[in-house]
C-alpha cells in the first residue's frame, strides 16, 4: 500500500490570474497520516483537491503521485445516479468489480452457454472472488446502515431519497471504493451526530490509506486526523499533531513573524534618522555611509497579513424578555401521512441557550419554524413570553435572500429602525467592504449570504435568536467567531446544528427530538451529553 499512497510537491505554484494561492511548495504527504486542510474560504482548498485528484494542473511546479494510485473523491454530483438503485450505486465505486457482476450476471441468464461461455465464467468467477464480491453487498449495506440510510431503501432508486440523504450514498460509494487516498471535501454536511460518528470511527479503523479532508467541523478534525495543512500566506505550512494543537503551533509562528517585522523595522528607523540628521554633517558622513551599508544589508521579513480574518459578531437585545421565554405545550406535527412528532412539553427560560438535535429527518427545521410562526402545528400550541423579541434565521437562505438587490438595500428594507450609519457599521464586521455591500444578494456566496442574515439579527436587537443550522457555510474562523457572541449574549438562544463544537461552546442545554415521542430533555453540554449516547 505505501508506494499508492505517497504524494510529493515539488516548487508547486497555483494562480488563478493574477490571484496568488500558493507558492513555491515543498510538500510530502504519506499514507500513515490523515490531514486536515484548512485555510479561510477562498484560498485555495477545493483547488488543491482537484490538482490532488489530476482534474487540474498546477501553474508552475511538479506533484508526483504513483501511477498505480487509486484517488477517492467525494463528489456532489447525484444527478448523474438518480434512476440507479442506491446498493449498485455505492458497488459501482469498484468499478472493475462491478463490470464482473454485470458480465457475470449476464452469463447465468443466458439459457443457451457455450464452451466458452464457461471459461469465460470460470475466469470471471477466480476475479469475483479476488476483487472480493462475495462479501461487497454486505459490506456496502452496512456503510449504507452506517450513513443512516435505511435497509428498505437499498433497492430503490436515488431519487427515492432528499438532497442530504442523496449525499450520504455518494459517501457510501467513496469509502467503499477503498482508495488508496482518499480526497473528504466537508463530509459531515448532511450528517446527523450519530452518522458523524460512525463515520469518525470508519475512518480511524477501516480506512487504511492517505486521507486528506476538508471539514468546518473542530471536534471531527481533532478525532480523525493527526497532521494540518495550513494555506496561509501564500503557502502551504504542515504543523504536527492534531487541529488543537496547530492552533497553539500557528498562533507561535504569527508571533515570532510579526517580533522579526518589529524588530527589523525598528532598526532601519532608527538607523534612517541618524543618516537624516547627521548625513549632511562632514564630520559625521562616514558614520553616515555605515549605517547606510547596515540597513541596506538587513532583510526586512516579506510578511503578508494573513487570509484568517474573523467576523466580529455582537447581539445586544434592546430590552430583556420575560423570564419565561417560551412554553409549549402538546405540540404534534405532521406531513401528509408521516408523524414528525407529537406531544412535545416543555418551556424554556430567560438566558438559557438550547441546543436542538436530532437524526436527519426527524423534524429539526420544522421544529423550528413552527416556533418562528412560520408553520402551523397539527395541534398543541406555542406561546412566547412577555416583550419576547425574536430572530430568525432559516437554514435555507434563499427564504430570505430571494430577490435582486444589494447586500445595503436588502438590508436596509429588512432593518426599517436602523439607519444607513449602523447598517454600514454592522456590514464592516461581518466583513463586507466598502464596495461589497453593492454585490447582489442571489449572487453572493453561502458564507457571505450568511454572515448578511446575521447582521439582520444584529441590527434587530432580539432578546431571542432562532437559529436554523448557521454554520453549514462558514470558514472555522467564522463559526468560533459565532459561537462566541452567543455564549456572551444576554438572551435566550435556541439553535439547530450538527456542529458540535459549536454546539458545546454555546449551548448549556440540549433538546434531542425522538421519533417515539417526547424529545430527550438534558441540561448540560453537549460533551456531557454525547457520552451517554449509545453508538
Amino acid at each position: 500500500m505505501s508506494s499508492y499512497s505517497t504524494i510529493q510537491l515539488q516548487k508547486a505554484s497555483m494562480a488563478y490570474g493574477k490571484k496568488l494561492l500558493f507558492l513555491d511548495v515543498e510538500l510530502r504527504l504519506n499514507e500513515t497520516h490523515a490531514y486536515a486542510l484548512v485555510g479561510a474560504n477562498g484560498t485555495g482548498k477545493s483547488t488543491l483537491f482537484r490538482v490532488l485528484s489530476k482534474e487540474e494542473e498546477l501553474t508552475d511546479g511538479e506533484i508526483q503521485i504513483p501511477n498505480n494510485a487509486t484517488i477517492g473523491w467525494l463528489k456532489q454530483d447525484q444527478f448523474r445516479y438518480e434512476n440507479t438503485p442506491i446498493l449498485d450505486i455505492v458497488i459501482q465505486g469498484k468499478q472493475q468489480l462491478w463490470d464482473v457482476m454485470v458480465e457475470r450476471e449476464a452469463l447465468f441468464e443466458n439459457e443457451h452457454w457455450s464452451e466458452a461461455d464457461g471459461h469465460r465464467l470460470a475466469a470471471l468467477e477466480e476475479l469475483f472472488a479476488h476483487l472480493e464480491g462475495y462479501t461487497a453487498k454486505a459490506e456496502a449495506q452496512s456503510i449504507l446502515y452506517g450513513l443512516g440510510i435505511q435497509q428498505e431503501y437499498f433497492h430503490r432508486p436515488l431519487s427515492a431519497l432528499s438532497g442530504g440523504y442523496k449525499l450520504r450514498v455518494l459517501l457510501a460509494q467513496t469509502l467503499f471504493q477503498k482508495p488508496s487516498i482518499l480526497l473528504l471535501d466537508e463530509p459531515t454536511n448532511h450528517l446527523d451526530i450519530l452518522s458523524i460518528r460512525w463515520l469518525e470511527k470508519f475512518l480511524k479503523t477501516s480506512f487504511k490509506g492517505l486521507l486528506v479532508l476538508i471539514s468546518h467541523d473542530v471536534d471531527f478534525i481533532n478525532h480523525v486526523t493527526n497532521r494540518v495543512l495550513d494555506i496561509d500566506y501564500g503557502e502551504i505550512r504542515l504543523y504536527q499533531g492534531p487541529y488543537s494543537k496547530f492552533l497553539e503551533q500557528k498562533k507561535q509562528v504569527e508571533e515570532q513573524k510579526q517580533l522579526e517585522i518589529k524588530s527589523a523595522e525598528h532598526k532601519i528607523i532608527e538607523m534612517q534618522r541618524f543618516i537624516d540628521r547627521f548625513g549632511a554633517k562632514a564630520s559625521k558622513a562616514s558614520q553616515a555611509r555605515a549605517r547606510q551599508k547596515m540597513i541596506d544589508k538587513i532583510e526586512v521579513p516579506d510578511i503578508k497579513h494573513s487570509s484568517r480574518i474573523s467576523p466580529q459578531f455582537m447581539f445586544h437585545p434592546e430590552r430583556p424578555s420575560g423570564k419565561e421565554v417560551l412554553k409549549v405545550d402538546n405540540l404534534s406535527m405532521a406531513f401528509k401521512e408521516k408523524q414528525l412528532f407529537q406531544g412535545f412539553n416543555f418551556s424554556i427560560k430567560r438566558g438559557e441557550k438550547v441546543a436542538i438535535m436530532g437524526v436527519n429527518g426527524i423534524g429539526k427545521s420544522t421544529f423550528m419554524k413552527l416556533i418562528a410562526g412560520r408553520l402551523a402545528p397539527t395541534s398543541g400550541s406555542i406561546s412566547w413570553g412577555h416583550e419576547a423579541r425574536v430572530s430568525y434565521f432559516s437554514q435555507d437562505h434563499h427564504e430570505e435572500l430571494n430577490a435582486s438587490q444589494s447586500v445595503l438595500e436588502w438590508l436596509t428594507n429588512e432593518t426599517r429602525g436602523a439607519s444607513s450609519t449602523d447598517i454600514r457599521k454592522v456590514l464592516g464586521r461581518v466583513l463586507f467592504s466598502k464596495d461589497d455591500v453593492d454585490k447582489d444578494v442571489l449572487s453572493i456566496s453561502g458564507g457571505e449570504a450568511a454572515r448578511v442574515l446575521l447582521a439582520k439579527v444584529m441590527l434587530e436587537k432580539p432578546n431571542v435568536i432562532l437559529l436554523d443550522e448557521p454554520t453549514n457555510h462558514m470558514d472555522l474562523e467564522s463559526i468560533e467567531a459565532l459561537s462566541h457572541a452567543l455564549s456572551e449574549f444576554d438572551g435566550t438562544v435556541i439553535a439547530v446544528s450538527h456542529n458540535r463544537h459549536f454546539t458545546h461552546t454555546m449551548a448549556d442545554r440540549i433538546l434531542y427530538l425522538r421519533a417515539e415521542g417526547k424529545p430527550q430533555d438534558f441540561r448540560g453540554k453537549y460533551a456531557e451529553f454525547e457520552a451517554q449516547l449509545e453508538d
